[in-house]
């Protein structure tokens, strides 16, 4: 461990945990505020403590199987400290107490091997058994396990603006240890969470954090320049900027959203990257007036769609605690609304791509095949071959499924189509 833990120190992390376990709202803005509360903390310390309270939400069921029924936020973090993060009594002196100890002994001594798949995989049982009708036993421990770690940090190039290898020359000669990704050809990964918002490379927009599998989508949609392109779901643009770029800033660009608050972050991103051809639009809903009019006239229309999140849990771990089937059911219905609107919006000879950050089939394939029973104007084509074609060389079939523990991405889900 880098930083040494302080009574303080377990202080704001017991605070954090408590304001985590009782808000509505999702983990990493509660921690962003706290931090904005709390400038004191240094950068080190309050990676330090959004590890430890993210280590809780991780690891939460099998951490409460060792609480043995005390579930308060010091004893979840003093479990997670001890049993996840490795620490060990020492370096806890002096901040506990007798019985503290004593029950801190008794919960290291929980043998998970005794405890049911689920708890021992930290996963709620619904979300367990659906996995399990998609994956092999073993895959599903796997994936659990790689889901329970943190998210390595993953760059994009803005190939308007700069070189894989120049960047990446930059990163080492200023200490960070960074490494191309394997599949994405604009991906860079880096060791650790360093604080990149002053580098001047993100200064003047020659990268931008985007994961790995996320970029990937880009590379499936293909767009080219001249085209008229839509990224249905732009959220705060991750994806737009991306696509932005492999058009070489030529042609049209529609950021569709229905957040004024998430394309307001598109803003500073987009000013950064350098592109003229992005044209964010708030639309009310996917059946938007300034939508409808675009029907028919689209070259290429991507559609990452709101989903269960459930492929982001290295970066969303309260997201499995927060779904569950009613919400997936109420998502899918959602999903396949707005998948055939934008699909409204390809012209012939277009090509369309449906993806999720779900781990779900019912949010992916099952979505993709009610759309395509409904609409046989649209055939399924190789994912696969589209990559291939790009010099990407990614074994994943007709569509692209990735999983963490195979590709150390999130998790993704695309299918790519064409209109006939």
């Amino acid at each position: 461990m880098t930083v040494r833990l302080t009574p303080v120190l377990l202080h704001h992390a017991e605070v954090l945990l408590s304001e985590l376990l009782r808000s509505a709202f999702p983990a990493d803005l509660v921690v962003s505020h706290y931090f904005r509360q709390h400038r004191e903390l240094g950068h080190a310390d309050r990676g330090f403590v959004a590890e430890t309270v993210f280590a809780v939400l991780r690891r939460k069921r099998s951490l409460s199987a060792r609480c043995a029924g005390d579930l308060s936020s010091r004893r979840l973090l003093l479990a997670a400290l001890t049993c996840v993060q490795g620490l060990n009594l020492r370096q806890l002196d002096g901040m506990l107490g007798e019985a503290e100890n004593k029950w801190l002994a008794h919960a290291k001594a929980v043998k998970m091997e005794d405890l049911p798949s689920a708890v021992r995989l930290d996963l709620p049982d619904w979300l367990h058994d659906e996995l399990l009708a998609q994956l092999p036993v073993d895959d599903v421990e796997k994936l659990a396990a790689a889901l329970n770690q943190p998210a390595p940090l993953d760059l994009r190039v803005n190939s308007l603006k700069a070189g894989r290898r120049e960047v990446l020359a930059r990163l080492q000669s200023d200490g960070l240890a960074a490494e191309a990704c394997p599949f994405s050809p604009l991906g860079i990964r880096l060791a650790g969470k360093p604080a990149l918002a002053r580098h001047p490379l993100f200064v003047d927009g020659s990268i931008e954090v985007q994961d790995e599998g996320s970029q990937l989508l880009g590379f499936l949609l293909q767009p080219r320049r001249g085209e008229m392109v839509a990224d249905f779901c732009a959220g705060a643009g991750g994806k737009t900027l991306l696509l932005g770029a492999l058009m070489h800033s030529q042609g049209r660009l529609y950021a569709f959203d229905v957040s004024d608050r998430r394309l307001a972050r598109l803003k500073p991103r987009l000013a950064r990257s350098g592109l003229s051809n992005v044209h964010p639009v708030r639309i009310d809903s996917e059946r938007d007036t300034k939508v409808r009019r675009l029907a028919g006239k689209l070259d290429r229309v991507l559609v990452d769609a709101p989903c269960s999140g459930l492929g982001t849990l290295r970066r969303n771990p309260d997201l499995k605690w927060r779904q569950n089937p009613a919400s997936v059911a109420e998502l899918c219905a959602k999903q396949g609304a707005i998948l055939a609107a934008a699909a409204s919006l390809v012209k012939q000879g277009g090509r369309l791509v449906y993806a999720t950050c779900s781990l779900l089939e019912a949010e992916n394939g099952g979505v993709v095949g009610e759309f395509l029973a409904q609409h046989p104007e649209f055939s399924v084509c190789s994912a696969e071959e589209i990559l291939a074609g790009q010099n990407i060389a990614l074994e994943t079939g007709e569509r692209l499924r990735l999983l963490p523990h195979r590709h150390a991405t999130d998790a993704f889900f695309a299918a790519v189509m064409e209109r006939r």
